[in-house]
């Protein structure tokens, strides 16, 4: 078992985790004088000095392998709250609204009991709102059929928690859009070039696959900036339908003077929402 109060000095002294090509294992480093970066002690490297290496070193030693990643059979992008955070950070100078616990006063030690045990059985150290409301609508559903008195004071305060949860979703977009021009600019200047260094792919390669645990709709902001289309498999603009299957759901070409089958058209990536049933 590795020393958890030495990881933490460890991760506290060099925070900053590189692994790539020809490193034999994970290198931390931390930034030092003269905006140079340096590896941790006993730590080697035949692409590193003796005084450090400084981001244009970095940058090269990364990149070659990123292009090759990116241009890999099968890729796909999990983003998760952090882009909204660093995206939100870029533009507003503060992170985004966090998913805090809902003001429960019914049953509120039972069901973040329950909670903690939803979301270690998922893997997950600690619980979030989602497993609360989880583990809430499971048992409003038991009290009412139990005709249990406190039913209707639960479903309140769900249905205010549902709202308040909502509008700090909206709030977070909000605090991005009206940031100053410049931040804001800059802000999505970023995202879009994150989302692109993905999503450009060749015609032969199978598209990208874009995955998010996020609610806020910062990717899809993103994506129409940068002109991707995003395909998230519905079909129809009144009534959407949900297709499981990929037929009829993509954009094809023919190139000119070439047969054979259809490239993917360029700028379309792959969308899935993951978020948890409530």
């Amino acid at each position: 078992m590795p020393n958890t109060s030495k990881q933490t000095s460890l991760e506290e002294l060099y925070p900053n985790i590189v692994k790539v090509r020809n490193d034999d294992k994970p290198l931390y480093f931390a930034e030092s004088e003269n905006k140079k970066f340096k590896l941790q002690e006993g730590s080697e490297a035949s692409w590193v000095s003796s005084e450090g290496f400084s981001q244009k070193e970095l940058r090269e030693h990364i990149e070659p392998w990123l292009t090759s990643l990116f241009q890999s059979e099968h890729l796909s992008l999990l983003a998760g709250s952090g882009l909204t955070h660093a995206v939100h950070y870029l533009a507003a100078g503060k992170g985004a609204a966090g998913m805090g616990a809902l003001p429960l006063t019914t049953q509120q030690d039972n069901i973040n009991t329950a909670a903690e045990a939803s979301a270690s059985q998922a893997g997950r150290k600690k619980g979030n709102v989602e497993d609360q409301l989880r583990v809430a609508n499971e048992l409003l559903r038991g009290m009412e059929i139990l005709q249990d008195a406190q039913a209707a004071t639960l479903r309140g305060e769900l249905e205010a928690g549902m709202q308040t949860f909502a509008e700090s979703i909206l709030k977070s977009e909000a605090g991005i859009a009206v940031a100053p021009d410049d931040q804001r600019e800059q802000a999505f200047n970023t995202l879009v070039t994150f989302l692109m260094s993905f999503a450009s792919r060749i015609g032969t390669r199978d598209r990208l696959s874009i995955f998010t645990t996020n609610y806020d709709r910062l990717i899809e902001a993103g994506a129409e900036l940068a002109g991707v289309h995003l395909l998230d498999r519905f079909l129809g603009n009144l009534m959407p339908i949900f297709r499981s299957s990929r037929l009829d759901l993509d954009m094809h070409y023919n190139p000119p003077g070439i047969r054979g089958e259809p490239r993917y058209l360029e700028g379309v990536a792959r969308f899935t929402k993951c978020q948890q049933p409530a």
